[in-house]
């Protein structure tokens, strides 16, 4: 099934990548707020993604951000997000990829991220490492914050979030650190972290769809993945991932954190 999930991610961001040359203003549409983007080939690439998923595995569930749930009782659920990074996919950056992962039973089994303007494909297996491009990869070593790049998430204040944002950690983590990072898309974040090109990552808010292959991938290659209070409650309290050295002193700029969801 791999081999299956990764040929069908390079042919989903072939079509987003062929979509976004002939892509006007007509294409682009607002979804919870004004800065909450969705365009036509978001639900393109997912309708594509779907329909090759139901023409192979007819019984499988699968769950997507635009199309929402097709259940029918499967063990193995496939969770799909066509364009993770859209408002950068509109804005023609590198920052956006296409997330098919596998699960089963409620855990990851494959992951497949593949951001097309990179030429990167990110995967993943359960208990057989992770990989960018057929090379292995592995999360860093480093140790200390003054040394770590982290990643940052800022859906909850596109989301008008006021009480309780990023912005406070923001000014808690950034002096700490060597640089903070805001690149635009959860699932490159995270296979960013798998590949030892950053330490950590975190947002207050994410869907399952937005980190569920990239959660595979980062675990195969060492890293640690919690919520904000350092259980298994994600993403309803938050997430955060580091290379693992880390996770500990990253968690403890969240110590006040109240889970204050709007």
């Amino acid at each position: 099934m791999i081999e299956f999930a990764k040929n069908l991610a390079v042919n989903a961001g072939t079509l987003a990548l062929s979509e976004r040359r002939n892509m006007d203003a007509a294409n682009i549409h607002r979804k919870s707020n004004v800065r909450d983007l969705v365009t036509d080939t978001d639900r393109h690439v997912e309708n594509f993604i779907v329909n090759a998923i139901k023409n192979r595995f007819p019984d499988h569930d699968i769950y997507g951000e635009e199309t929402g749930s097709d259940r029918h009782g499967s063990d193995y659920c496939w969770i799909i997000d066509p364009i993770d990074g859209t408002s950068s996919f509109v804005h023609n950056s590198f920052n956006w990829c296409v997330s098919i992962a596998l699960f089963y039973k409620g855990k990851p089994e494959i992951g497949v991220v593949y951001a097309p303007m990179m030429g990167d494909l990110y995967y993943a297996s359960r208990g057989n490492g992770a990989f960018c491009n057929g090379v292995k990869i592995n999360v860093s070593a480093i140790s200390e914050m003054c040394d770590a790049i982290v990643g940052v998430g800022l859906f909850c204040l596109r989301a008008g979030w006021k009480e309780e944002n990023n912005l406070k950690f923001i000014s808690r983590i950034a002096p700490e650190l060597c640089d903070l990072r805001k690149n635009g898309s959860a699932a490159l974040d995270m296979c960013f972290v798998a590949r030892g090109l950053q330490e950590g990552f975190w947002e207050l808010s994410l869907e399952t769809y937005d980190f569920a292959a990239a959660w595979l991938i980062l675990t195969e290659a060492g890293g640690v993945l919690t919520d904000l209070y350092g259980g298994e409650n994600f993403p309803q309290h938050g997430i955060i991932c580091s290379n693992g050295v880390l996770h500990d002193k990253l968690l403890s700029c969240f110590t006040d954190y109240q889970h204050l969801r709007r």
